[in-house]
């Protein structure tokens, strides 16, 4: 699938899931900004990698929960790229908390990354975006099943289900389109899993096996591409079966 000369942001893109959909999206010939938060060694990695890979790319750091970064990666997205046609928020926390133990601050701060990040990434961006755009959410299968341990990040991601329906509608008429990607459980190199979660998720599985991070990559790129013009306010699940 090729996206020659489209303009690309990806939140959360230096690592995991992100950093899969990073390089697919360079090596489709898109142009692309890819932001981390924390991990510095895998930003410098990713640039080089993408550096191979030729093209316009730039790797930058932002905390999405942060108003004012996001502020200065979309002046970056506008400077560097002059506009998106893509925009994937991807960024995301997780934890595995009673919730009879879940304090406020932990709630918020994963709330926040997944969700809140969500609302300010579109806010922000909205004037960067050229006609039919479309905006891709990462969320989770746990959104429609719900998962013991994990009440708040389930709810931030099933909160991203409602946004992206509701935003289908208000900016469709521009053309921009709205998606989510809803993986099931993805094992990237830079995140391997311990034998035993592994085996549990692998019986779960109807493929039996765990997903890869490219695999999630093919879905977000047909999103991002005019295969999918005619799609917008969906969830795609992407969970071999779970």
């Amino acid at each position: 699938m090729r996206l020659d000369g489209k303009r690309v942001l990806v939140t959360g893109g230096t690592r995991g899931i992100g950093r899969s959909l990073s390089l697919a999206f360079a090596d489709a010939g898109a142009n692309l900004v890819a932001c981390g938060r924390s991990d510095q060694e895998a930003a410098r990695s990713l640039a080089e990698e993408l550096r191979e890979r030729g093209g316009d790319h730039h790797v930058l750091h932002a905390d999405v929960t942060e108003p004012e970064q996001i502020d200065t990666l979309v002046d970056e997205c506008r400077t560097r790229l002059g506009g998106l046609d893509v925009l994937v928020s991807n960024a995301g926390a997780i934890s595995h908390v009673p919730f009879s133990e879940l304090t406020l601050d932990e709630w918020r701060r994963v709330i926040d990354t997944n969700l809140t990040a969500a609302y300010l990434l579109v806010s922000r961006a909205l004037p960067l975006l050229s006609e039919g755009a479309s905006i891709v959410f990462v969320g989770s299968r746990s959104a429609q099943v719900g998962i013991p341990l994990r009440a708040h990040y389930t709810a931030s991601k099933s909160g991203l289900i409602g946004l992206s329906r509701s935003l289908a509608k208000e900016l469709g008429p521009q053309g921009i389109r709205v998606n989510v990607v809803a993986p099931g459980v993805i094992e990237t190199a830079d995140k391997p899993l311990t034998e035993e979660i592994r085996a549990r998720y692998e019986r779960l599985t109807a493929l039996g096996r765990l997903g890869q991070g490219e695999e999630i990559a093919g879905p977000v790129l047909f999103l991002a591409s005019s295969m999918s013009a005619y799609m917008t306010g969906e969830t795609l699940h992407v969970d071999g079966g779970i």
